[in-house]
């Protein structure tokens, strides 16, 4: 993580921007005192398709059928 004064970090934002888009955290000061800290976004989540999985679940045709350790209480 990198301080950097708020003067400084005004003629070099671009580069700035490139460190935090690398990983690198960069906290702006102003008078030695940190006031922001300049961070890469997280990447969106992937959004869930309707039927992604489809053909890859197989139920079998008695799942719903009472367990044999049950027979007795029914």
């Amino acid at each position: 993580m990198e301080n950097i004064d708020i003067n400084q970090a005004a003629k070099n934002l671009s580069e700035l921007i490139k460190q935090a888009a690398d990983g690198d955290a960069v906290v702006i000061t102003k008078r030695g005192k940190p006031i922001a800290k300049l961070t890469a976004i997280a990447a969106d989540k992937q959004s869930r398709q309707f039927g992604s999985a489809k053909g890859l679940i197989k139920i079998s045709d008695d799942f719903d059928e009472p367990l044999d350790d049950f027979r007795e209480y029914i």
